[in-house]
């Protein structure tokens, strides 16, 4: 596609691990990417399949780069599961999570109760202190007739260290004991995208989604009918790219690249 079709574009959807850091380290371009947007007027979401950690940590870690946004401008895979579970069980549902603090707070915000045992619901994101235990729990709740849920089936998480398993394994541990796929809320499932771009205020045909992964971000965004965007800084590299079907609108090596692109868009 040609920059001039960047120049059109009024809101971006954005991706966090891969695109704006990798664990603790902050990748090149992020400040400048934020500068773009606000002299262009470009509204922005930040929209992460990373439920174990709650929204506002992005927010003070942004903050702390020189980076103001607020609270309203992200959007958490836990968020989204919250916001869709009443389309799965009644308020008044017992929900085993197996996840983060994150996860937990946004469930228990939307007013469900947190159980080890007796669940109608057991919803399953990132969980960096996962243990044997809890895969059993899991398990056991959802062969006993409770609900299956995941925040988001990404399968493998840019860490500092490198690429390290995600929620889709710990989905797929519990999916493998009990024969019950999850319903997954996050990306590339339209809940997110559908909410995000609502969020924003602009029309989907004006949107994009800036990601680094194929699999949810990409394939999410064409889904949807958003412009797709990948940056290289992440777990997809261009010998993958070259190796699949699935093929973005723009690929960039980095943030910086795609600010001088769409730069010269106008």
């Amino acid at each position: 596609m040609t920059a001039t079709r960047l120049s059109l574009l009024r809101g971006l959807v954005i991706d966090v691990d891969g695109v704006l850091w990798h664990g603790d380290h902050t990748l090149a371009g992020v400040n400048r990417l934020f500068e773009f947007l606000r002299a262009h007027q470009i509204a922005f979401i930040i929209a992460t399949n990373n439920s174990a950690r709650p929204g506002s940590e992005i927010v003070e870690r942004l903050a702390a780069i020189g980076v103001p946004i607020t609270d309203d401008q992200v959007l958490t895979s836990a968020q989204a599961t919250a916001l869709y579970l009443p389309h799965v069980a009644p308020r008044s549902a017992r929900v085993l999570v197996v996840g983060g603090q994150g996860l937990k707070d946004e469930v228990t915000r939307v007013g469900y109760q947190l159980v080890d045992q007796d669940a109608d619901v057991v919803v399953a994101g990132i969980d960096w202190d996962l243990t044997y235990e809890k895969l059993k729990r899991a398990t056991i709740e959802i062969r006993h007739g409770a609900k299956f849920v995941g925040t988001n089936a990404d399968k493998t998480y840019p860490a500092a260290e490198g690429i390290i398993p995600g929620a889709g394994a710990i989905l797929a541990a519990i999916q493998t004991a009990t024969d019950v796929a999850p319903l997954v809320i996050g990306k590339p499932e339209p809940a997110m995208f559908d909410i995000a771009v609502e969020k924003m205020g602009v029309p989907g045909n004006a949107a994009a989604m800036l990601g680094d992964r194929l699999d949810t971000d990409i394939i999410g965004a064409q889904r949807a009918g958003l412009v797709s965007i990948l940056v290289l800084t992440g777990v997809t590299t261009r010998e993958s790219l070259a190796r699949t079907s699935v093929q973005p609108d723009w690929v960039f090596k980095n943030l910086d690249d795609l600010c001088e692109m769409w730069q010269r868009a106008y």
